[in-house]
């Protein structure tokens, strides 16, 4: 799949960006900050994220974020956002859960707000991205 979409197998006039992987980075000098990278790949879904990595981190909140964006020249936030919509494309190329399911699995109460945001960050709408990928996922599996 990854190779598919690298050399962007289905072209088509949106470009590039509905294949972009999106969590292609982890900050490793700041080992303060890897540890929270950790946790919040296996905890993304939690309510208040970023309060809980400021905690885990031991850092007023100030300095967390600002060593956060120091190190991975992103908003934590936007780190948990980009970590969610990476497991959501997984859940939308891989199965059928309606787009609300996958909205709430990967941390989304609001599917309306996941909707708009899937569509600002990877170009198409969670509906598109299943059409699309989801048959790539399906020709692939069946060779």
């Amino acid at each position: 799949m990854e190779v598919a979409k690298v050399y962007m197998l289905q072209w088509h006039d949106m470009g590039q960006q509905p294949f972009a992987a999106l969590m292609r980075f982890r900050q490793t000098s700041d080992a303060v900050i890897n540890r929270c990278q950790r946790w919040a790949e296996l905890n993304y879904r939690t309510p208040s994220p970023v309060a809980a990595m400021t905690k885990l981190s031991g850092l007023s909140e100030r300095s967390f974020v600002r060593r956060f964006a120091r190190a991975t020249d992103m908003k934590a936030i936007d780190y948990i956002h980009a970590l969610r919509l990476e497991k959501a494309k997984q859940l939308l190329e891989g199965g059928d859960l309606p787009v609300e399911a996958v909205a709430n699995e990967v941390g989304y109460e609001d599917a309306s707000f996941f909707g708009r945001l899937f569509r600002r960050q990877v170009g198409v709408t969670p509906a598109q991205y299943r059409i699309r990928f989801g048959a790539l996922r399906r020709a692939l599996s069946r060779d």
